[in-house]
């Protein structure tokens, strides 16, 4: 039986929260080869203001949730606005690991989100892509009672939020990956992508994803089947696999671990072929996890923001 042909009864059973993927495990991991890095918890500015626990989608009744935070100043344009996607292979991590990114950015003037969505204990692929697209609908959505400027979503994404926020923002207007639940009448489109770490493509000679010698791979239990077993499904997962001359502009910001960011070189070629704005920034000797630690989260920081001024100049 492939796994993803569990039966319903199975399914519907409540499933347990994997809590291997956390800020202080990540922690942990990287001061054994990068012993002085510390834990980026910058002070929260006192120029923006937040709104938390706030249910964007409830699907089969389970309610998805997000944190937003925004500029005090008032703008007549609104600001432009970033969905943050936390990375934890599909299965585990929260959404609360990229609060502090979101409240430097909204300080810098964003509309920033930080949304849950469901994990591979809960639901399979492609219920993370749909649950996204929902959130951006929402932000839509709420463009009357927070300063959003609906024309200039962006979507940033860490790892698995990497490969996540890569493939919303190539898939614009996909019906295969749109989903049926909330906000419905609202575009999900984005307009530009901030790629972390993220792989491009899950079946490509770069891609360290599906190996299941071991024990199943994380990718595997996001699918519910092997690569061999059902490749259209992994192909379709790829950002890679979706450039097209309306992809947004990109940016890629990438550790020293190569597998990361499989696809990445190939995809720059094509988005050169179609002429789509891109960046590249690689953090040597960075590890995988570098955008949640000193010295690295600084730099992050200003990268984004650099980018999103230029492919969203400032409105009065």
């Amino acid at each position: 039986m492939l796994l993803g042909t569990w039966p319903l009864a199975a399914q519907a059973q409540p499933a347990p929260r994997d809590t291997s993927f956390t800020v202080a495990s990540a922690l942990r991991k990287a001061r054994k080869t990068h012993p002085t890095v510390t834990l980026a918890r910058p002070a929260v500015p006192a120029t923006i203001q937040a709104r938390q626990n706030l249910t964007y989608c409830t699907v089969g009744g389970r309610a998805l949730q997000l944190d937003i935070f925004y500029p005090k100043a008032k703008r007549p344009a609104g600001y432009p606005a970033v969905l943050l996607i936390h990375g934890g292979g599909w299965s585990s991590g929260d959404r609360s690991h990229h609060v502090p990114m979101a409240q430097q950015l909204a300080a810098r003037g964003y509309v920033t989100v930080t949304a849950d969505y469901r994990l591979s204990p809960e639901a399979r692929y492609p219920a993370a892509v749909t649950d996204l697209k929902a959130a951006v609908r929402w932000l839509r959505a709420q463009a009357g009672i927070y300063p959003i400027d609906t024309t200039r979503i962006a979507v940033w994404g860490f790892s698995a939020g990497g490969q996540l926020a890569a493939l919303l923002g190539t898939t614009n207007d996909n019906p295969q990956l749109e989903g049926k639940a909330c906000q419905t009448s609202r575009s999900s489109r984005v307009q530009a992508i901030i790629d972390v770490d993220g792989t491009l493509a899950f079946i490509h000679p770069e891609s360290g994803e599906g190996d299941d010698s071991k024990g199943l791979s994380a990718a595997t239990r996001w699918f519910g089947a092997s690569k061999t077993e059902n490749p259209a499904l992994w192909h379709q997962a790829g950002a890679l696999n979706h450039v097209s001359a309306q992809t947004p502009p990109i940016l890629f910001l990438n550790s020293s671990v190569d597998r990361m960011h499989a696809g990445r070189d190939d995809m720059t070629k094509k988005l050169d072929a179609f002429g789509i704005y891109h960046e590249t920034h690689t953090f040597a000797e960075a590890p995988h996890t570098f955008p949640l630690f000193h010295p690295w989260f600084e730099p992050t920081l200003t990268y984004t923001a650099a980018f999103l001024t230029k492919v969203f100049p400032p409105r009065r």
